[in-house]
């Protein structure tokens, strides 16, 4: 991989998202493809590399928030998605239904998108109950399949997959997943991801041919990677639109 300064590629991505504290609508973003690994061999280059970024960034590993203390230079856990979201909501997410986990959105009085499937609904509910907790620095892995519709099914149990985020101050601040290769999984996720659209799911994944075609002409085993600067906001502790070197800006009136 060399080294930590020369793996990055910077490129520029876009999405309808509304702005917030910890998102907009332009912003950059950082990404590797890591050939011949998987996420475990990720998460472990991973710990080095947000150490030693941080630690060249700010001085310290140690950082205050709310009231706590952030330390990233101690041993990370490493916890189960779907186990997590049973201990908070007493559902497990691998075999709930469309129906519980509706009645469960509406008991937490979340705002359910038309054609949300049971993907979505996951998510939404994890981000109200789980995520929030999740303050010190620590892996969470292996969600749904029906989550990541990219990532590699795991090989002891299928319907979740080898998928990792980088969590800290109660937000996500990384993901990286064993990339899936294997092109009829990848395309027949992609058509369940195409129905959602269909349904009224504006976030749904598109089906994309030519990564496809790809697909079939072969990939080797991968572990692939992306951040934002949502890093560097939550450690120097400001909204993201203040750390950014060209925030979109309004027309003077």
């Amino acid at each position: 991989m060399g080294g930590f300064e020369k793996i990055y590629e910077i490129g520029r991505v876009f999405r309808n998202e509304g702005i917030d504290a910890e998102h907009l609508q332009d912003y950059t973003q950082m990404e590797f493809y890591w050939a011949y690994a998987d996420y475990r061999q990720l998460m472990t280059f991973l710990k080095k590399m947000y150490r030693f970024v941080i630690k060249k960034t700010f001085g310290t590993l140690v950082f205050k928030w709310q009231g706590k203390k952030i330390d990233w230079g101690k041993e990370w856990k490493v916890y189960d998605y779907c186990k997590l979201f049973f201990k908070e909501n007493k559902i497990d997410p691998k075999t709930a239904s469309l129906e519980e986990l509706l009645k469960k959105a509406q008991s937490l009085q979340i705002e359910v998108p038309q054609g949300a499937g049971k993907g979505r609904l996951i998510d939404l509910i994890y981000k109200k109950t789980v995520r929030p907790k999740l303050i010190q620095p620590c892996f969470l892995i292996n969600p749904p399949v029906e989550i990541e519709p990219l990532a590699k099914r795991s090989e002891k149990d299928p319907r979740v997959v080898e998928r990792l985020q980088v969590m800290a101050y109660g937000t996500e601040l990384g993901k990286g997943f064993s990339e899936l290769n294997d092109p009829q999984d990848q395309r027949e996720r992609f058509e369940e991801q195409m129905k959602l659209r269909a349904a009224g799911d504006k976030e749904a994944q598109m089906l994309d041919e030519d990564f496809l075609e790809a697909l079939e002409y072969g990939m080797p085993p991968t572990a692939g990677f992306g951040m934002s600067e949502r890093l560097f906001a939550v450690l120097a502790n400001k909204p993201i639109r203040e750390t950014i070197f060209f925030p979109p800006m309004k027309k003077k009136s």
